[in-house]
């Protein structure tokens, strides 16, 4: 499983014209996390990926989500998983079907919730576009 994290003061997610997550958090920061799951991850992974968009002090202050109090808008994100090393086309083969996947995203969210934390969520297997302020910038890759 993998990560992008990014320090954002707002995010939004449109699906065919519609906002279907955003968060608007100019004064704590907020983190967009854009999720990849791969086929080949343990079980737990969601669980420690959860824990890291959580307690990763990436907001400012070297705050934490959990610190700050602050939002996370949620997008999965199976592109994460492609491979570039060979060739000019990247390789999907890493990542998790979306009958996986889907489940593994809902579990993260839900734990975050479980935390008090406010989560928007993009929208499974749609075309999304994505808007974020990118405050830093601040972006991590993460892995579990």
């Amino acid at each position: 499983m993998k990560a992008v994290l990014t320090r954002v003061s707002s995010a939004s997610v449109t699906v065919d014209g519609e906002v279907v997550g955003a968060i608007d958090c100019p004064d704590t920061g907020g983190v967009l996390a854009l999720v990849g799951v791969g086929k080949e991850d343990a079980d737990d992974a969601w669980q420690t990926m959860a824990r890291k968009i959580a307690e990763l002090r990436i907001l400012d202050g070297e705050r934490s989500v959990v610190d700050a109090n602050a939002p996370v808008l949620l997008v999965s994100q199976f592109t994460l998983m492609g491979r570039t090393a060979k060739g000019r086309r990247p390789s999907w083969s890493d990542a998790a079907p979306g009958d996986v996947a889907e489940p593994v995203i809902a579990r993260i969210a839900e734990e975050l919730r479980s935390r008090g934390i406010e989560v928007q969520e993009g929208r499974f297997g749609a075309q999304m576009r994505v808007a974020s302020v990118n405050e830093g910038p601040f972006t991590v890759l993460v892995e579990a």
